[in-house]
């Protein structure tokens, strides 16, 4: 296609003669584009806009200001110009040239190759009449970094980056298509975000924005000033112009346009999460090239100050550090908020410059100039408030609730008559049952009530909210409102048949739960997915743009919720609701007789019956919640099993001589067979490929020498005529010839697994590939932090620390000995041949008197030599079998290779064409697969490594020179005062190394704006390296993941499934519709993992287990229904879909801490499609020590706590079709809310069970025979055989619920390995004590999201990938999961203890393995547990830490712990008085007064109130001899405070002794306030065993009563200290100052300022529940509010930490304190 310049005339100069290959070395020279000052073709061009916003920009007098008077600016700051960004430091050769790659490799001028084989981008070259050459490409760079200001490096960057792109496409299509759909992907096309954008922020209305009255209103009004034609003013013929205005751009616009795009995302820095703010900056600079200012113009910096204003949102500056602001996510303006602001109008229109003037009211193409004016502080403002409230969960997820709430209600009520009268009276059962229907409609007011506290209280915003509200309380009244008459008219005994009929058609209020239940909130008055409105396109686009299920797919949606709740509601009827009304018809009317309290009479006593019965409902009800998952579990694993046979993976299929077929599909499946000639004879091709694979195993060590030859093919003579042919392996013959015998693979061995997969996944329907040449470019990006880059060898030979009992290279060597074993041999076989070459001695070392033993240091360390060639092979086994970067480096560099491969099977006529020069060959090769194929590592410490990590990083650049690293560099600031510049740079094996800096040359080198890492570090690190990608598609990998040759082969079939190798070739833009271009783009392929670490230990064994469950089981069902998200790794993505969105990831620091299921959610909302694929797998590392996998869960646990906050999930939630919904709540939070009410239903069935214990140890129980009849002489009991039924039922569905988990896994590995393999995991699991692992995990999970919920704290925690060989302290234990978990497991059995003395029966078992779990699961699966010399080890540093800190401030104590846990309660001081600062960005927030009024004061009186009610009635009836108690409340009260008085009194008198006399006597006497601790201590110790032995003593020494009063003091306790905490603690001081002089006496001179005065109070409080924590047990409860383990940084918060174990571990405490103040007194 002919361009519409010259580039011989309009750029002189263009391609200077410095460097022919270097088309940006002559930058300081300027280019003008002289087209404006004649032709001027922009000013008049075909528009994207309606034709009244044409008239409008033409209006100049009536909305701009068209002075254009610039003077006004001062001069360029040359900080942004080219000179100062190109000339930095000198170039080298490899950092000069323009691609990503092909720069630093040498261009082979010295053969001769196939056609284009010289070119850097051989598929964009003139023989293919190209629509723009190189050169004019380069032009166009050029001309926009000088009239924009763009750094030079980040030209070059982008110029490849388009370059490689456009070589990519050009590959399977013509150039000229290949240019019209990367123009239509990125700016035109009808998927086009930035199209999307344009129409939903109506720019296409730009005059009716610029309206002074409200925009809103008026801007659909403005088009019929302008002629008031309706088709110009409709979407549709809006959108028809802008086709034909793209269709009628020449392709020199087409590629301007996507430059300028690419430019602007290339240093948009944190912009990129944002992107239609990039989108808009992109229209203002696409605008303002059309002026003639602009091709006349000198560049200057546009810096935007958007990055300040969200960097200042969490950050401020302290001391000239920046530290996190004291901010929860409703007050920071987050990424999101910004983005929204430029989804309407009405938002565009707050944009104000300094001046006060409306952005809007300056003419388009002027805006970009205003740019550096604008108050962007004054411009955004929150668009949803993710507040800390459980709200969220009621408004995102309110179908939920309402389907169950309101079922449960007809069940429960049709099956309650007694409770409300209705056996008496059919009418008032019948509109009693049907309020299930008002009950919906109260659950609906209150989700709308709620969402009007997180969405912006305007106008658009709450109408639609304020109309659901009336509609909603009109529907109550109608639901709710009969029954009231129906209840008048039966009790007053009138009305007749009208209340029964009245009821029936009550009845009809059924109707209103299921509309309720199947029509999303979102869609109720102010459709925002369907509505034909503009106003609601934005979130159409934006946040309901959910691609389409085809007919089949959504079939499979629906089918499986009708069969799920078909099963539920039938068997929770009968199970459940049907044997649960026996018991409430005997407990609805029972009073307690004979009971009397001294100053409440029988009035709580006579109605024990009916609090247990409400507990009885509640109980019930989460049971009904819990029986839908399980039904969920069963139905969808049958179904994701069934769906394995139809794709052909399991081993039951037909398919089963697997090996027999194999050659067969790797030639129809793998190689490129409809485009390639056929020269060869398949099975030559396939021998390259399998032998390649095999040999590719050989050199892992996977397999011996004889395996081998075994499997590999083989050239054998054939015949007399000097013929030779090929011998296939036998291996593919031995499944089908059953007599065949021998042996292929090591039995069990990881070649073996590898194989079979790899043939099994070719039985699969996959894409057909595309020729090597054709193929799509991809990028791999890794990140990388600190994780271990290679082993060194101290740390394989030699054990870690005391705490390990192995060394690396053993355990190893006992994991993989077969590996182990090849290895040596191949060590062997070098060693022979070095001395063949370099003689005998050639190591040093005497080989005279050679005996046996001179082979063991081979099997003992790998080597015998210190050679380092031989040491690092060590170094590197070990490594590729632990989780290291090195892995997966080596993994990943896999699909190089693969490339290689192919272009050499596929093309035959290549290795010809070089006549057995095998170096040129290799180049070839290598040229083709540095085209294809990037791996990026985003090592964003790298220029801060220290000099290990900077030689391992080295080693890798050595064995892999195309591993491209990109890494933060940071230099001073340019002015004093200012910030330090940083930059993102990019280096690679073959960028010139600098010996005076140790480092590479940069090849890019582009300055940021500020510090990128503002989040969570994953997601900054990915942004700042993902401008160097180069492709169409990336693959996320972690930096524990591996790879293998026979998958990298199919990588041409993954990026298949993207659905883009066939590509019209009609034009884009020729018409709207078309069915090439209209199938909704495909976002994301997700792939499965294999977990490489299952075999090491039974942990292990257990993520590999969940990993295949979610990540493959449950991911084939959910991606076919469009249910599944992204998780990170392996999945591919869409590159250009991806990036124009947003990215790949979100950032917002805390809110996104999940940050991958975030892109997902992004792309299902703006109309992408994610799949998942059976046939690919990666190898993926978990975690393997009880406590890394316990961080890992927590950090998932406090994700979703932050998910559930999210505007994501109140966009999914709310406008969801149901069969959608119930998969999206299913698959992901809903998970999580059922291991929640596992939790809870364990808690309130064990409080359920005091009760009931309560009433079975008091009263006379009747007592049935076998029949059923009653036993006569039982004159006044009381009848509880139904609810002792109903427990046992109870009990049964929470097994039931807790070892459905199993199944998914049991049959998965019964479809995957077979019968015997799946008993046999399953069994070994069990036998390992898995059961006990999970209760503990669940707990976890429960506990991290109810913390995050309401207190926050979530942050990233890095993971352990090492193996857990080393064993931790029981104080660190104990310091990470006491509040978590174990405090809560102890005050549990104490109940169960109770129970177990009032109510015995042989279901309890289950729950004291359960309760015993969260106490002794750290312990149990701790490495070395059960060593004695480690106990005693163990034991004495327990008793250190349990008594150190009181006096001198020590991090690792019991103390420290104790008042850092009570931070997140009452915060730090803001202001540094005294010591400097140790403000740091991970301090804890103060937690918000809502939260802490529900879990830390409501709950906790709660709680002490039911358990108070339960002594009391065990109280209220007269002893042996007839005397009725004294009162059993001023008992509990004098026992649960009277150590609180008690622990004040010893206090005050300490404190003015330490007052009065510290002074004088701590100079004479230091270890003064030893004692005083020491006296404080013991005394407090004293008082909690005295009022313990009192209370057994007054108990009359009747255990079980004791044991009742004891859970009733700790409730109390538990809620007196909580309140203590919450309301009369201040923010604390980060120093000790304030502990060290209460015990000294010494308040002067310790920094504290005017808070000297009230500091003594505050510490009173504190100490009382300091001493109160410690003689109560070794932790803590009272002081535990919330707890923080120093363990990872876990943020641990705990509503239930409170224990009393008994004298023994009192005295235990107080004779340790004891033993450490006499030491300091000695």
């Amino acid at each position: 296609m002919a361009t519409p310049r010259n580039p011989d005339n309009i750029y002189p100069g263009s391609s200077p003669p410095s460097d022919p290959h270097d088309p940006f070395a002559s930058a300081n020279q300027r280019y003008y584009d002289n087209d404006s000052d004649q032709a001027d073709p922009y000013r008049r061009r075909d528009t994207y806009a309606s034709d009244s916003s044409d008239a409008a920009l033409n209006d100049d007098d009536r909305y701009y200001d068209q002075g254009g008077n610039y003077g006004h600016y001062g001069n360029p700051d040359t900080d942004s110009d080219v000179d100062v960004y190109g000339q930095k430091y000198a170039p080298s050769a490899e950092s000069l040239g323009p691609a990503c790659m092909e720069s630093s490799t040498p261009t082979f001028v010295d053969y001769g190759g196939p056609p284009g084989a010289r070119e850097q981008y051989p598929a964009w070259t003139a023989e293919r009449n190209i629509p723009l050459s190189k050169e004019e490409i380069e032009d166009i760079f050029l001309d926009l970094t000088q009239k924009f200001g763009f750094q030079r490096d980040s030209m070059r960057n982008m110029f490849d980056f388009v370059m490689q792109l456009l070589d990519s496409r050009a590959s399977r299509m013509s150039p000229d298509q290949a240019l019209l759909t990367l123009h239509a992907d990125y700016i035109g096309g009808q998927h086009a975000n930035y199209r999307k954008w344009y129409f939903a922020a109506q720019l296409d209305l730009d005059d009716a924005v610029g309206q002074t009255q409200n925009p809103g209103l008026q801007r659909l009004k403005s088009t019929k000033r302008w002629g008031g034609r309706g088709a110009e003013k409709s979407l549709s013929s809006a959108m028809e112009r802008w086709r034909q205005a793209m269709d009628n751009m020449s392709q020199y616009d087409h590629l301007r346009q996507i430059t300028l795009f690419l430019l602007c995302w290339g240093e948009a820095a944190q912009v990129r999460f944002i992107p239609e703010c990039l989108c808009f900056i992109f229209k203002c600079a696409d605008d303002y090239y059309q002026l003639p200012e602009c091709q006349n113009r000198l560049p200057r910096a546009r810096g935007l100050p958007l990055y300040r204003f969200i960097r200042d949102q969490g950050y401020e500056v302290v001391d000239g550090k920046f530290v996190r602001r004291e901010r929860d996510h409703d007050q920071i303006i987050g990424y999101d908020n910004v983005n929204q602001l430029f989804w309407y109008p009405e938002g565009i229109a707050r944009i104000v410059l300094a001046d006060k003037t409306r952005l809007v009211d300056v003419a388009p193409a002027q805006r970009f100039m205003k740019f550096d004016r604008i108050e962007w502080n004054r411009v955004f403002f929150k668009t949803y408030y993710d507040k800390r409230s459980f709200g969220h969960l009621l408004v995102n997820l309110n179908r939920i609730w309402v389907t169950h709430i309101s079922i449960y209600w007809f069940y429960t009520a049709y099956n309650s008559p007694t409770v409300y009268g209705g056996d008496t009276s059919a009418a008032i059962t019948w509109s009693a049952t049907t309020l299930g229907g008002a009950v919906a409609t109260a659950s609906m007011i209150l989700a709308t009530i709620a969402e009007f506290s997180y969405i912006p209280t305007t106008w658009n915003n709450t109408s639609h909210l304020t109309r659901r509200l009336i509609f909603l309380f009109i529907t109550l009244g109608l639901t709710a409102g009969p029954t009231f008459y129906v209840a008048i008219a039966v009790g007053n005994g009138s009305g007749g048949s009208l209340p029964l009929i009245l009821g029936i058609v009550q009845f009809i209020s059924v109707v209103t739960t299921v509309l309720f239940a199947i029509m999303p909130s979102g869609r109720m008055f102010g459709d925002r997915v369907a509505g034909k409105s503009r106003k609601y396109l934005a979130s159409q686009t934006f946040t309901a743009g959910y691609p389409d299920l085809h007919f089949q797919a959504r079939l499979s949606s629906v089918l499986p919720w009708v069969l799920i709740f078909g099963c539920k509601l039938t068997e929770s009827y009968f199970f459940l609701t049907a044997c649960f009304g026996e018991s409430i018809c005997v407990m609805a009317g029972m009073k307690i007789q004979g009971c009397n309290d001294r100053y409440f009479g029988n009035g709580l006593c006579r109605n024990q019956a009916a609090f247990m019965l409400t507990i009885m409902y509640i109980m019930d009800l989460v049971l009904f919640f819990l029986d839908t998952f399980l039904w969920y579990i069963i139905w969808y694993t049958v179904i994701s099993i069934a769906r394995s046979f139809i794709l052909g993976l399991s081993i039951w299929t037909p398919w089963k001589d697997i090996y027999t077929c194999l050659p067969k599909r790797i030639y129809a499946k793998l190689l490129a067979t409809a485009d390639m000639e056929v020269k060869y004879k398949p099975k030559v091709l396939v021998s390259q490929i399998w032998n390649a694979i095999i040999i590719s195993m050989y050199r892992e060590h996977l397999l011996s020498i004889d395996h081998v030859q075994k499997l590999l093919y083989h050239q054998v003579d054939q015949g007399n005529e000097g013929r030779r042919s090929l011998r296939s392996p036998a291996f593919f013959l031995s499944q089908s010839d059953k007599n065949f015998k021998g042996e292929f693979f090591p039995r069990g061995s990881e070649a073996e697994r590898r194989i079979s997969f790899f043939a099994q996944s070719l039985t699969t329907a996959i894409p057909e590939p595309v020729p090597v040449d054709a193929m799509p470019t991809f990028t791999v990006l890794t990140l990388h932090y600190s994780e271990k880059i290679l082993l060194s060898l101290r740390e394989i030979i030699r054990e870690e620390d005391q705490t390990t009992r192995v060394a690396l290279l053993e355990y190893l060597k006992q994991l993989h000995p077969v590996e182990w074993d090849n290895f040596i041999k191949d060590t062997k076989i070098l060693v022979e041949e070095s001395q063949m070459f370099n003689g005998p001695n050639s190591f040093g070392a005497d080989e005279k008197g050679q005996s046996k033993t001179d082979g063991l240091p081979f099997y003992c360390i790998g080597f015998k030599s210190v050679a380092p060639e031989f040491t690092l092979r060590t170094r590197i086994w070990a490594s590729l079998r632990a989780q290291t970067l090195y892995r997966t480096v080596s993994g990943m560099m896999n699909y190089s290779k693969a490339i290689k491969l192919l272009y050499r099977v596929e093309n035959p006529e290549v290795v010809q064409l070089f006549g057995g020069n095998t170096d040129k060959l290799q180049r070839e090769l290598e040229r083709m697969a540095r085209r294809k194929f990037k791996f990026i590592v985003s090592m964003q410490r790298y220029s801060k490594f220290n000099k290990e990590e900077q030689e391992n990083a080295e080693f890798l650049l050595r064995m892999y020179p195309d591993l491209q690293i990109a890494y933060l560099n940071e230099e001073p600031p340019r002015k004093e005062g200012g910030d330090p510049q940083i930059f993102s740079a990019l280096i690679d094996g073959h960028s010139e190394f600098v010996p005076e800096t140790g480092r590479h040359r940069p090849k890019f080198r582009i300055e940021l704006p500020g510090n990128p890492i503002l989040g969570d570090s994953k997601s900054d690190n990915q942004n700042h390296a993902i401008i160097f990608y180069c492709g169409e598609y990336m693959q996320l990998i972690d930096a524990n993941q591996d790879n293998y040759l026979e998958e990298c082969l199919k990588i041409r079939n993954i990026l298949g499934e993207f659905e883009e190798y066939s590509v019209s070739t009609q034009s884009p833009y020729a018409t709207w519709g078309q069915k090439e271009f209209k199938n909704p783009p495909v976002a994301i392929v997700g792939a499965r993992e294999y977990i490489f670490s299952e075999k090491i230990g039974i942990l292990g064994d257990i993520a590999a287990g969940k990993e295949q469950t979610f990540g493959t089981l449950a991911a084939r069902s959910l991606a076919w229904i469009g249910g599944k998200l992204h998780y990170g790794h392996p999945d591919f993505l869409n590159a250009l879909f991806m990036n124009t969105r947003g990215g790949v990831s979100k950032v917002q620091k805390g809110l996104h801490l999940n940050e991958d299921i975030y892109a997902g959610m992004n792309a299902i909302s703006r109309g992408g499609l994610i799949k998942h694929t059976e046939y690919y797998q990666c190898g993926k590392g978990r975690d393997l020590g009880f406590g890394t996998i316990l961080n890992f869960q927590t950090k998932i646990g406090t994700g979703m706590g932050e998910q559930m906050l999210s505007r994501e999930y109140y966009y999914l939630g709310t406008p969801l079709p149901m069969d959608r919904f119930l998969t999206f709540y299913y698959g992901h939070p809903g998970f999580h809310i059922k291991n929640m009410l596992v939790i809870l239903s364990v808690q309130l069935f064990v409080v359920t069970l005091v009760f009931l214990g309560t009433l079975n140890a008091e009263l006379m129980i009747c007592q049935y025979t076998s029949t059923g009849g009653l036993i006569g002489g039982q004159g006044g009991c009381y009848n509880l055989v139904p609810v002792f039924g109903w427990i046992e039922r109870c009990i049964i569905g929470i097994l039931l619920v807790f070892m459905i988990n199993f199944l998914p896994l049991f049959l998965q590995e019964l479809v995957k390995r077979g019968t015997g393999r799946a008993i046999f995991r399953l069994g070994k699991q069990f036998l390992s004590l898995v059961p006990v692992f999970e209760v503990f995990s669940t707990q976890i999970y429960t506990h991290s999201i109810l913390s995050n919920l309401n207190f926050g704290g979530a942050r990233y925690i890095a993971t352990g990938r090492g193996f857990a060989t080393s064993r931790i302290s029981f104080s660190i234990l104990l310091l990470r999961f006491a509040g978590p978990s174990i405090y809560l497991g102890m005050r549990t059995l104490l109940m169960l203890l109770y129970v177990t003395m009032a109510l015995w029966t042989p279901y309890l078992i289950y729950f004291w393995i359960s309760m015993l779990s969260l106490c002794v699961a750290p312990f149990l699966f701790n490495p070395h547990q059960f060593a004695f010399a480690d106990f005693v080890i163990d034991y004495r540093e327990f008793l250190r830490w349990m008594c150190r800190g009181n006096l001198q401030s020590h991090n690792n104590s019991w103390i420290g712990y104790c008042r850092l846990s009570r931070t997140m309660i009452t915060g730090y001081k803001k202001k540094k008085l005294g010591l400097p600062s140790e403000k740091l960005s991970g301090d804890v927030p103060c937690a918000g007064w809502r939260a802490v009024i529900i879990s830390e004061i409501v709950f906790p009186i709660v709680m002490a109130v039911l358990f108070i009610i339960t002594y009391m009635f065990v109280k209220s009836f007269p002893d042996r001899n007839g005397i009725q108690p004294p009162s059993p409340l001023i008992r509990i009260a004098v026992i649960s405070l009277g150590p609180v008085v008690w622990n004040a009194g010893v206090l005050l008198v300490l404190f003015l002794i330490s007052l009065f006399l510290g002074p004088m006597l701590d100079s004479v006497f230091p270890r003064f306030g030893s004692v005083m601790v020491f006296i404080g201590h013991f005394l407090g110790t004293d008082g909690i065993i005295g009022t313990f032995e009192f209370l057994w003593f007054l108990e009359l020494w009747n255990a079980a009563h004791a044991v009742l009063g004891l859970i009733a003091v700790i409730a109390i306790q538990r809620a007196v200290y909580k309140i203590l905490i919450s309301v009369f603690l201040s923010r604390k001081f980060k120093h000790d100052e304030t502990n060290r002089a209460w015990w000294t006496g010494k308040w002067y001179g310790r920094g504290l300022g005017h808070h000297v005065m009230l500091q003594p109070a505050r510490e009173f409080v504190v100490k009382m529940v300091e001493l109160k924590c410690e003689g109560v047990d070794e932790g803590k409860e009272g002081c535990s509010s919330s707890n923080m383990g120093d363990s990872g940084g876990v943020v641990s918060t705990g509503g239930v930490n409170f224990l009393a174990i008994g004298a023994s571990g009192e005295v235990v405490d107080k004779f340790c304190c004891l033993g450490e103040s006499s030491e300091r007194l000695l």
